[in-house]
């Protein structure tokens, strides 16, 4: 047991790390209203996961690496809490537009990244 905590504090710190740096590449390279950090995280954080469930589906990573990589990493890398509380914010600003633009773009091309990802795995 506690080399499963292990492994996912330890991928859930590379997460984190990598969710705040992307987050900071985004807004000092297109900053403005929509927020293309938390979007372009939470999409590949879905393609990676589906990549990471199809390998276990196939039995070609261990439960170990599952553990490391997408309980850890993908739990901090993606920002799913940091979506909602986006939207929110746009829609207390008055930009519904944006905000339903950035919920349903979220949903739509996330479940498309993670079939993207599983299928990967089949190739």
């Amino acid at each position: 047991m506690l080399q499963s905590i292990l492994l996912v504090g330890t991928g859930g710190f590379a997460g984190s790390v990598l969710r705040f740096l992307i987050s900071r590449f985004t807004v000092l390279q297109w900053g403005g209203l929509f927020p293309y950090g938390t979007f372009l995280v939470n999409i590949t954080g879905c393609l990676v996961i589906g990549i990471i469930y199809g390998l276990g589906l196939k039995e070609l990573i261990s439960t170990d690496v599952r553990l490391l990589l997408a309980t850890g990493v993908c739990g901090g890398f993606t920002t799913f809490s940091s979506f909602s509380m986006e939207f929110f914010i746009l829609l207390r600003e008055g930009h519904t537009g944006p905000a339903f633009l950035y919920a349903a773009g979220s949903m739509a091309v996330g479940l498309a990244a993670v079939w993207i990802g599983m299928a990967i795995t089949k190739m």
